[in-house]
């Protein structure tokens, strides 16, 4: 597969009480679309299993953008509390105001954009898809909709992608799958993996189903 040639940036967006959340942004010549990944409990942007997607999406010729929904403050608070990281209206407030920011970008502000959630970035990614035109398409990496709240009114593309050994969040995203709104959803449990995507292959599925995911729907034929 040839790779398209990125231009690569690092990106501050004033977030909350003088401080910034830190993103990298990666844009292949005649990118798409562009995909915003929505980090799981505790992670960051530099999480290697979402960084693995991202660049099959790039490989892909879509822009990404991988960015810390926290601020360095929210981070060591979270750290003591674990507050944060379940708060799904704070976390999709923050995302809504990334996405924000993207239109202002004249590199990326005319690109169709897609979603992409782990845990409880899924939900957070669903509650900003609901609601938001913009949004042309949602995926969810071992996701947790069911803490999202408002699937009756997300209508974007969304696909579900959980292991077949997290049987608990399973059951969760079929429950939720079943309450979601989108006319154009599926749910694709992936053989031998746990909710971590961790075995041998099963990391990779998730960025073949995604990358087909966003080629559908960002970049129809």
């Amino acid at each position: 597969m040839n790779v398209p040639q990125l231009a690569e940036r690092r990106i501050s967006l004033p977030a909350a009480r003088d401080e910034e959340v830190a993103g990298d942004l990666a844009v292949p010549a005649a990118a798409a679309g562009i995909v915003v990944f929505a980090h799981g409990s505790g992670s960051s942007r530099h999480s290697p299993r979402n960084r693995s997607v991202a660049a099959t999406l790039q490989a892909a010729g879509f822009a990404t953008l991988l960015f810390d929904l926290l601020t360095p403050s929210e981070e060591r608070r979270d750290e003591r509390t674990a507050e944060l990281r379940f708060d799904i209206a704070f976390l999709a407030a923050r995302l809504r105001l990334v996405l924000a920011w993207l239109r202002g970008q004249d590199d990326v502000a005319r690109l169709p954009v897609g979603l992409f959630g782990a845990s409880t970035g899924a939900a957070a990614a669903l509650v900003a898809a609901a609601g938001d035109a913009s949004v042309r398409a949602v995926v969810s990496r071992g996701g947790r909709p069911d803490l999202a709240g408002s699937l009756e009114r997300v209508t974007a593309p969304t696909l579900f992608l959980v292991g077949s050994l997290d049987a608990d969040v399973l059951d969760l995203n079929r429950r939720a799958f079943d309450r979601l709104a989108a006319p154009d959803k599926e749910l694709v449990v992936v053989p031998g993996a746990g909710h971590l995507f961790e075995e041998p292959g099963t990391l990779e599925a998730v960025a073949r189903h995604a990358s087909d995911w966003f080629e559908r729907w960002l970049a129809p034929v």
